[in-house]
C-alpha cells in the first residue's frame, strides 16, 4: 500500500525540493501537493511524474492564510484518502522583511558574529497585516492555518496501530524573547516570523502530549539558510551572489548555511525514515552543511517548557472555537 504524504507549500523552494527528494527515496509514494496556485502545482505535478512515472502525484488547492480554503481542502482530502502517513507543514511567509543594517554591522565586529549569521537574531523585522479572517497574516499562515488543517484531518492521522507524522518547517530564528502568550499573534511586535516559528515549536510539543497515544507524532526541523523566495525577499538575488564568497567562508564556522533547497531538506528527508515514537519531542532537527558541502543532521534542544506549550495549545483551541462560530454566521 502506498504511503501518502501531504506537503503544504510544495510548488517552490524547500517544498519542491522535498518532493523531488522523497520520490528518489521512494518512487511508489503518493504525494499530494497542497498549494495556493493551482497552475504552478499542476506544472510541478507533471514534472514529478515525468521523472518518476511509478509515483502517484495529486494536487489540492489550499491557502493556509484563509480558513475557508483550509476547511474546503480538508473536506476534499477526507473524501480522497482514508489515512495520511505524513504531513509536511512547510508553507510559510516572511512578508516585507527589513534588514537592520546597524545591527548587522555591529554584529560583524562582535564575538556573536557566528551566532548572528546562523540565526539572523536581531537582524530582521517584518510588516504584518490583518487577513480576511481578522487574524495576523504571519500567525495565520505559519501557525493557525496549519493547526486547523491538522484538527480537520485528525480522522486520517490518528491510527495507533500505524503512526502518522507531522513535520513542521521551523527555524533557528524561533526566539523565546519574540513570543508572548498575551500576544501570541504578535500584533504588537516587529518580528512576527520569529514569533510564529517559536509558536510552531510550542505547538509541536503540545500536539505530542495530546496525540501520541492515538498514533500521531510531531517534529520540528530547520532547513537552515537556503536561497528561496523567502530569503530573496530579504536581499535581492544579485546581492546574495555578491555575498557568496564570504558566505562560503563563514560556512566553515556556521553550518546553518545550507544555501540550496536540496541541502535544506536534509533533516526533513531524514525524519521520513525515522520511527516517530523514537524521537525526542523537545528536540529540533537541523539541516546542516559543512564548509566542504557535505550535508548532515544536527540537533538542538528547544528553549521552551511544556507548561507554556500547553497554555498556548489551549489558547489555540479557544481561538478555533471563536473562528468556527464566526464562519458559521457568514
Amino acid at each position: 500500500m502506498r504511503k501518502v504524504v501531504l506537503i503544504t507549500g510544495a510548488s517552490s523552494g524547500i517544498g519542491l525540493a522535498l518532493c523531488k527528494r522523497l520520490l528518489v527515496e521512494d518512487d511508489e509514494l503518493h504525494l499530494c501537493l497542497a498549494c495556493r496556485n493551482m497552475s504552478k502545482a499542476e506544472a510541478v505535478r507533471a514534472a514529478l511524474l515525468a521523472s518518476h512515472p511509478t509515483a502517484e502525484v495529486t494536487v489540492v488547492q489550499v491557502d493556509v492564510s484563509n480558513l475557508q480554503s483550509v476547511f474546503q481542502a480538508s473536506k476534499e482530502l477526507k473524501q480522497r484518502f482514508q489515512r495520511l502517513d505524513y504531513i509536511y507543514l512547510n508553507a510559510g511567509i516572511m512578508p516585507n522583511p527589513h534588514l537592520n543594517i546597524k545591527a548587522l554591522f555591529s554584529g560583524l565586529f562582535s564575538r556573536n558574529v557566528i551566532h548572528m549569521f546562523s540565526t539572523a537574531e536581531g537582524l530582521l523585522t517584518q510588516d504584518d497585516k490583518i487577513t480576511a479572517d481578522g487574524l495576523q497574516e504571519v500567525f495565520e499562515t505559519n501557525v493557525f492555518g496549519h493547526f486547523i488543517l491538522i484538527r480537520e484531518l485528525e480522522p486520517l492521522l490518528c491510527h495507533s496501530d500505524n503512526p502518522s507524522q507531522l513535520i513542521w518547517t521551523s527555524s533557528r530564528n524561533a526566539r523565546k524573547s519574540n513570543f508572548s502568550l498575551e500576544d501570541f499573534q504578535h500584533s504588537k511586535g516587529k518580528e512576527p516570523y520569529s514569533s510564529s516559528k517559536y509558536a510552531t515549536d510550542l505547538l509541536s510539543v503540545a500536539l505530542n502530549r495530546h496525540f501520541n497515544q492515538q498514533g500521531l507524532y510531531s517534529s520540528v526541523v530547520c532547513p537552515g539558510t537556503a536561497l528561496t523566495n523567502l530569503t530573496y525577499g530579504v536581499l535581492p538575488p544579485f546581492i546574495w551572489t555578491l555575498l557568496m564568497p564570504a558566505i562560503l567562508l563563514i560556512r566553515f564556522f556556521a553550518n546553518a548555511f545550507t544555501l540550496t533547497p536540496y541541502n535544506g531538506t536534509e533533516a526533513l528527508v531524514w525524519l521520513f525514515h525515522q520511527k516517530p515514537e523514537s524521537l525526542n519531542p523537545l528536540i529540533k532537527y537541523l539541516s546542516a552543511t559543512t564548509g566542504f558541502g557535505r550535508n548532515y543532521i544536527t540537533t538542538q534542544k528547544m528553549d521552551l517548557d511544556e507548561d507554556t506549550a500547553e497554555k498556548f495549545y489551549q489558547k489555540l483551541l479557544e481561538l478555533e472555537k471563536h473562528v468556527r462560530v464566526t464562519i458559521q454566521k457568514t
